[in-house]
């Protein structure tokens, strides 16, 4: 008995106090919402979602509702998981706790280290395509993309402080214009709907090959537990957590759906699916030359949005790890002043630029970067939802002040859901064989890496929890 009053103690102090890691609590209910929001609608999400569309039409609504549900199972879960052990640590430190160090290092480095290599490097890559293909000749190769990473790796050394005021500009700006140009789209408001293009041609809400896009579709909701690295940062957390990611997913399910169906207006479905650039194409059609600065504003903003957001939340990630021994304790380095973890921002945007020297320039391969970062993020979702089975079995009576609704169903239903997606995730039995090969050996090497470490490193079982009272006393 006396022990879970220990745990309970230790949960409450932690979600209340400032935390005797140096952190500051200065983001609010608005910031959260922009960093839940900002990560997710990104330059990738808005060319695979017009691809989703143009391979399903209308039916593409219906993976899109499926991915929406399967994305609220993982808000639950790590509104959970956050509140229990609110930890900038993020999913290593309920990892620890819940299954052992090496699925913490693998879940993380896998899951968020290595998307920021692919999914931020394909981020960038995409405002460097769209704005030459914009602006041709404007600027030299690469410029865009390596310029908008060294703006925002030192905007996000200056402090959290800048970065939310930031973020939540940036968040505004990316939705509401894409609002804008989606609700022009099905209004016909700024130029007539071009005959010839029946959207109900090829409804088939059920057909297979709409089911299987709940794969492609679940990219468009990945991000907003970004949150929860933040956590230590964040004001009144047991509130602005959970809703900051349940009201995010929402607005981004809406946002998505009007953006695609007035794609379907203006475009023919083939078309679409065929793009590499689509969302260049759909701004043309409706807003003519001038729609081409409109979308240069979507693109820049969404870019920078799902940048920003990446270069705070996967340092502090970084930072909780090495605060648990579970990488290198350089990156648990606070600057003196603003209390930013800087060794592991710079860390981060290290691993974000070599990608995109590598790839060059191939439109296609942002989509083959983008699939293959989603196999390793749902592998993440997976652990992160056994992570609550299992802890709510061995610490049944700790003090949770968020409990997922309905338990164990979301749980179930999003393991469930994401082992389905991983199964889909090539959008052509063609492609198959790059995007499991570039995720397997992602995963292989990761895990190679984690064994080493785990065994030799930090000298401790592959599979031993910790016990939970040692992270949340963690100083």
């Amino acid at each position: 008995m006396s022990n879970e009053a220990t745990l309970t103690a230790g949960a409450d102090s932690s979600a209340s106090d400032d935390h005797k890691s140096g952190f500051k609590r200065v983001l609010g209910l608005g910031s959260l919402l922009a960093v839940a929001v900002g990560l997710v609608v990104s330059q990738g999400v808005m060319v695979l979602m017009l691809q989703g569309a143009g391979i399903a039409g209308l039916g593409f609504i219906i993976p899109l509702a499926i991915g929406y549900i399967l994305a609220l199972t993982y808000v639950y879960s790590f509104s959970e998981l956050s509140l229990m052990i609110p930890r900038a640590g993020s999913l290593s430190s309920y990892t620890e706790v819940a299954i052992g160090h090496f699925p913490a290092i693998l879940a993380v480095f896998s899951g968020y280290v290595v998307v920021a290599m692919f999914a931020l490097s394909a981020e960038l890559l995409l405002v460097d395509f769209i704005i030459d293909k914009i602006y041709p000749g404007a600027f030299p190769q690469y410029t865009v993309g390596f310029g908008l990473l060294a703006l925002f790796t030192c905007l996000n050394l200056m402090g959290i402080d800048l970065f939310a005021k930031l973020q939540s500009a940036l968040a505004f700006i990316m939705v509401v214009v894409l609002l804008v140009l989606g609700l022009s789209a099905v209004s016909g408001v700024a130029n007539p709907h071009p005959a010839g293009i029946d959207l109900t041609a090829t409804w088939n809400p059920m057909g297979a090959e709409v089911i299987t896009l709940v794969a492609l579709a679940i990219w468009g909701y990945v991000g907003a537990e970004f949150v929860c690295p933040l956590v230590e940062e964040s004001k009144n957390p047991e509130r602005n957590i959970p809703r900051a990611m349940t009201v995010g997913v929402t607005v981004i399910f809406v946002t998505i759906a009007i953006y695609c169906l007035g794609a379907l207006f203006y475009i023919p479905a083939d078309d679409l699916a065929g793009s590499a650039l689509p969302h260049y194409d759909f701004a043309k059609a409706v807003f003519g030359e001038t729609g081409l600065i409109f979308l240069a504003v979507a693109a820049v903003t969404a870019t920078c949005s799902t940048v920003n957001t990446s270069l705070a939340a996967i340092p502090r990630m970084l930072y909780g790890m090495a605060k648990n021994g579970q990488a290198f304790p350089q990156l648990a380095k606070l600057s003196s002043g603003n209390k930013t973890p800087w060794v592991a921002v710079l860390f981060t945007a290290a691993i974000t630029g070599l990608p995109m020297v590598i790839m060059g320039d191939n439109p296609d391969a942002v989509g083959l970067l983008l699939i293959s970062a989603a196999i390793a993020w749902l592998l993440a979702y997976i652990i992160t939802h056994i992570n609550v089975i299992v802890l709510r079995k061995r610490y049944p009576d700790i003090k949770r002040p968020y409990k997922t609704p309905f338990y164990p169903l979301p749980q179930i239903i999003g393991i469930a859901g994401m082992i389905y997606a991983v199964i889909y995730a090539s959008p052509a039995p063609e492609l198959s064989g790059q995007i499991y090969g570039a995720a397997g050996i992602v995963l292989g090497v990761v895990s190679v890496m984690g064994v080493f470490w785990v065994k030799v490193v930090m000298k401790k079982d592959l599979f031993t929890p910790e016990p939970i009272e040692k992270v949340l006393n963690q100083d």
